[in-house]
């Protein structure tokens, strides 16, 4: 909780001012024992024969209600400060959380969870916030209320509150006994809670795929075992917490019982008034009141310190050392790096025997992956399902460092430019479509927040999205669904392909974003692409065959690995991977392609047998040819 206090540097007044309200309130309602028995000895029992003080009765009843309105009054005041001091608190916590977790790369985020994160946020921010409102307010009022109740008893009688020395140990033993052994159940909750709110999230994404299976019951099943889990968590912590209550009114009561007798036999000695006895047991009962309020002060910080841990946990995890060395702070203004040829001794973007490892994985997922990459060229990426296509693409923009090798911009080490720049320079269109609820113009201004109209629509007539927008009767105003529910998945992707031109980006990478495009208006789309100003470097990841054909250089992955690297026709001439990829796709390529090499072979023999040299067959198929 300590590493988190620092978020409460900026309402020093109001931490300081609500306790000191709350102790002002506690002040006066300890006087008030001292003026009830006021009242009944000197208002009530001096009067004897002649009928109690009147007028003495009324100071003290207006004395008590004067105690009454300064105590509301610090108490809203103190409420007040407390409230804002942590409300103001958890925002900046929230905000710095989020700020954070957004610094962290892919690694990192993958590591800890969606769902863990979102936890974070919510729940345990929460927790964190009630957790400091309550401590302002009451973790000085209430020690306050228990040892100043029992210093006033000892003025009145040292014999009558020794009894308060025998009781507060024993309820400190079992409020403080009780909270060791729940803090680590309330954590035991909160995994709990990610892991029910982890299911949901999943439920709710995939909900489509869920209904298509059939699989809703068994989904309700697996939530069931989760909630339960928690469920039975919460009741187990719970049943340890609600002890605090019933023991504690054990103790209190037994202790007033004691009072009660004690008190009795020193009124009947004569060295007590009545009066004094009811004030020794109304602080007996302050002490029961204000113990009832700690031990759920207690429970709450219990929670509270808890979910600190776990928030701590999030801001300790850091990017690796060799990430970020060299990387410099950024201005926040992104940067360009000036345009190059790439065409000289310095490629523009060359992979130098990369390789890349996941974080817990047992192998590398790429392995020593080298090519060059000249401006203006159009790279096609194409392989099998997990061979590392998207991992490849996705080193470009810095989303996962490399494990080994290193990757260079214009010859400059990315790992050495400030994020900022890098990002800027690349556009990236992901596997999976994405859009914000909003607008077309607010999605889009994602790539550039200052963008014109005139380049909203350049962008989105070479993302070949004009008929989709003009289709909507608000036209750029057009609203969006969360996730562009309201759109189909071919309109999703040429809205995230325009919304990645905008910015004109000289690295475009389309990580198989035109999936759910047909034929023709994918061809469309890359004729497009070719045509876009200032030389942007494009690569296209896709299982199509189709799409990567007419690239200037096409990589082929297989199982992590480079299988080869070249044009169309060189990758049909030398690789295999390429060509069983190819042929699948177009077997009536394989039937030409097989045709024409038994005709070739068939000349060759009829050359041989006519002359009887190879040379001759050879000769004859050229002139055929």
């Amino acid at each position: 909780m300590n590493r988190l206090m620092k978020y409460l540097s900026g309402y020093k007044k109001e931490s300081i001012l609500a306790p000191l309200f709350k102790l002002l309130e506690a002040f006066f309602e300890l006087l008030v024992p001292l003026v009830m028995a006021s009242i009944i000895d000197r208002g009530i029992h001096v009067g004897g024969a002649g009928g109690p003080d009147t007028a003495h009765i009324w100071r003290m009843g207006l004395c008590l209600l004067a105690l009454a309105v300064v105590g509301l009054v610090s108490s809203i005041t103190a409420q007040f400060f407390a409230a804002k001091a942590a409300v103001g608190f958890s925002a900046k916590l929230r905000q710095a959380l989020f700020d954070h977790i957004q610094g962290l790369d892919f690694t990192n985020v993958d590591k800890a969870g969606t769902s863990t994160m979102i936890t974070r946020m919510t729940s345990d921010v929460n927790q964190i916030q009630s957790g400091v409102n309550l401590v302002l307010r009451l973790f000085l009022r209430s020690p306050i209320i228990v040892f100043g109740a029992m210093i006033m008893a000892f003025t009145i009688d040292v014999k009558s509150a020794l009894v308060f020395v025998v009781a507060i140990p024993l309820l400190a033993i079992v409020v403080f006994g009780i909270m060791i052994w729940t803090m680590p159940l309330y954590k035991k909750v909160q995994a709990n809670l990610d892991r029910v709110l982890g299911v949901t999230r999943e439920n709710l994404t995939g909900v489509r795929v869920i209904r298509a299976f059939h699989q809703e019951e068994k989904e309700e099943e697996r939530f069931r075992g989760h909630t339960n889990a928690l469920a039975d968590s919460q009741v187990f912590v719970g049943k340890i917490s609600a002890v605090m209550n019933p023991v504690t009114y054990v103790v209190v009561n037994g202790a007033i019982i004691v009072l009660i007798y004690i008190g009795a036999v020193q009124v009947n000695v004569g060295s007590l008034t009545q009066g004094e006895v009811v004030a020794i047991i109304n602080y007996m009962s302050q002490i029961l009141v204000e113990l009832v309020k700690l031990a759920n002060l207690i429970i709450t910080v219990t929670k509270a310190l808890a979910c600190a841990d776990r928030v701590a946990g999030v801001f300790e995890i850091q990017n690796e050392d060799w990430m970020t060395a060299g990387r410099q702070v950024s201005d926040g203004k992104a940067q360009t790096v000036q345009p190059g040829s790439g065409t000289g001794e310095t490629p523009f973007l060359q992979f130098d025997h990369v390789s890349l490892t996941y974080a817990g994985a047992g192998a590398e997922t790429l392995h020593d992956i080298d090519f060059t990459v000249n401006k203006g060229d159009t790279i096609g990426v194409i392989g099998g399902t997990g061979s590392g296509k998207s991992s490849l693409i996705n080193l470009i923009p810095g989303f996962y460092p490399a494990t080994e090798g290193c990757i260079r911009l214009e010859g400059k080490d990315i790992r050495q430019m400030p994020e900022g720049e890098l990002r800027q320079i690349v556009g990236m269109v992901p596997q999976k479509a994405v859009l914000f609820k909003g607008t077309i113009r607010s999605n889009l201004q994602w790539g550039k927040p200052d963008a014109t109209e005139d380049e909203m629509w350049q962008a989105i007539d070479t993302a070949q999205a004009r008929e989709v927008v003009e289709g909507k009767r608000d036209g750029l105003d057009a609203e969006i669904a969360q996730n562009g529910k309201n759109l189909s998945g071919g309109q999703r992707q040429r809205l995230t392909i325009a919304r990645a031109l905008v910015r004109k980006p000289q690295i475009l990478i389309l990580d198989d974003s035109a999936s759910a495009l047909d034929y023709a208006t994918d061809a469309r789309l890359r004729t497009a692409l070719k045509k876009v100003e200032g030389g942007t470097t494009t690569f296209i990841v896709s299982q199509r065959a189709s799409s990567i054909r007419h690239a200037d250089k096409i990589i082929v992955l297989d199982d992590g690995e480079m299988a080869g690297i070249g044009t169309h026709d060189q990758l049909l001439d030398n690789c295999d991977v390429y060509r069983e990829i190819y042929f699948s796709q177009y077997p009536e390529e394989r039937l030409k392609a097989a045709k024409a090499a038994g005709s070739s072979a068939g000349q060759q023999m009829n050359g041989t047998r006519l002359s009887g040299r190879p040379g001759d067959g050879a000769d004859a198929e050229k002139g055929d040819a």
